[in-house]
């Protein structure tokens, strides 16, 4: 995008095309103005086109250009957060409700693809958090029993299983996600588009949100060539927050992700690795991540930015890292390299605010944002029909409180992540 190789890499190359839209030009009046095109705003377009809503998205630069088209595509179960720890960070009501809420999540993705046929190279086999030593382990066995006391469908494999399922002896140990798995993220994002379109929404894409203003009972989104007049308004950006609203922005700490793509491996290397196709990332605190394409291209990432010196530094690390990993591919030739932003809370979990009367938003994903991005945006959608009120909400209803020396603290792990990929191999 942008004739930008780095933005949306393989996913660009591989997904299906985008559906036709244009800019706005000129003024158009809906019950719901959404802003931002990406798995949260379109979800919410979705299902408010369902209801019988009239509703427009507009966005500043084109569908999944954020951080839903630049992925690495695990439609994971939950957060970050240990499960046990969200009553005492929430509260005992919106914490279990918010566990309940993300653990069927994936569920309602796989769902969506399957009620709209999105094209998304869907595989539903589970996803693998990975044990890189004891503590490693240690973790695991404790995410385990939380879920599992939960009636989760996941599973702790010993170190044999684990090499069965990964196809490297790498690791200790994994935890078997059963409900998730991995999709395709931009061509996901775009079959949402797809469907919201033929639900009745209307998208405009190239159209920044410039001003807004209150006018009586309505919102006026003032864009380049036009107008959006709006009962109400969703806020749907994220990480890629500019504005209006910029104190969405100022809560989240962007952290940088790159991904790189192999060529299709050869048929008989690529039956090694990862023979079920769940998708993987480690424990490491300066975590990695992989997974297969459709075509046999294996997809590896981690923290940092493919910019300046970054570009050189991590794609060396990545090639070391996966032949340390996966020694059975002989010749590691990338074939894409892109990256995106994620946007970090204080404490790794979701937010949901009323930024003015009639305006709202979900933001925070910390790195999980299909499955949750997906079910954010339903939730918002039957807030504004009226199907459920502030009460019912899975997180309590907050103002965005502004992290402080982000500047720094972005540049310091966008540094600290080339410094540490510079002289290591992943273990």
């Amino acid at each position: 995008m942008l004739n930008d190789e780095c933005s949306h890499g393989l996913w660009e190359k591989t997904a299906p095309p985008a559906p036709k839209t244009d800019r706005l030009q000129g003024d158009i009046a809906v019950d719901v103005a959404v802003i931002g095109a990406g798995y949260t705003g379109l979800s919410a377009a979705l299902h408010l086109a369902e209801a019988g809503t009239k509703v427009a998205v507009v966005d500043a630069v084109e569908i999944g250009f954020g951080g839903s088209g630049r992925n690495v595509g695990l439609v994971n179960a939950g957060m970050w957060v240990m499960p046990n720890d969200l009553p005492g960070v929430l509260g005992q009501l919106h914490g279990e409700r918010l566990l309940e809420l993300l653990g069927n999540a994936p569920q309602s993705v796989f769902d969506l693809v399957a009620r709209h046929k999105i094209d998304c190279e869907l595989e539903r086999n589970g996803t693998l958090h990975c044990a890189v030593g004891t503590a490693g382990v240690k973790q695991l066995e404790q995410r385990a029993e939380q879920w599992l006391a939960r009636g989760a469908a996941v599973r702790l494999l010993d170190a044999k299983e684990t090499a069965a399922k990964v196809g490297s002896t790498a690791y200790m140990a994994a935890l078997l996600d059963n409900r998730a798995g991995t999709i395709q993220p931009l061509g996901y994002v775009r079959g949402l588009a797809r469907a919201a379109l033929g639900a009745g929404a209307a998208i405009y894409t190239g159209t920044p949100v410039a001003a807004t203003e209150r006018t009586g009972d309505r919102w006026i989104l003032r864009t380049p060539a036009g107008t959006v007049s709006a009962d109400w308004v969703i806020v749907a950006t994220n990480a890629y927050t500019t504005s209006p609203w910029p104190e969405l922005r100022s809560e989240l700490l962007r952290l940088p992700y790159f991904n790189f793509a192999t060529t299709p491996l050869p048929e008989n290397i690529r039956e090694t690795i990862l023979p079920e196709r769940q998708g993987g990332w480690d424990t490491k605190e300066i975590l990695s991540s992989f997974r297969m394409d459709k075509a046999g291209r294996l997809v590896f990432g981690s923290v940092g930015a493919l910019r300046g010196t970054g570009m050189a530094v991590h794609k060396a690390w990545a090639a070391r890292s996966i032949a340390k990993i996966f020694p059975q591919i002989k010749d590691i030739t990338f074939e894409a390299g892109w990256y995106g932003q994620i946007g970090m809370t204080r404490d790794s979990l979701p937010r949901f605010h009323t930024l003015a009367p009639k305006v709202i938003s979900f933001s925070g994903y910390n790195g999980r944002g299909i499955a949750p991005g997906t079910v954010f945006g339903r939730i918002l959608a039957e807030q504004i029909v009226g199907k459920i009120t502030d009460a019912d909400l899975p997180l309590p209803v907050t103002q965005p409180k502004d992290q402080g020396l982000r500047a720094v603290r972005e540049g310091y792990y966008e540094v600290g992540a080339q410094l540490a990929h510079l002289v290591g191999n992943r273990f």
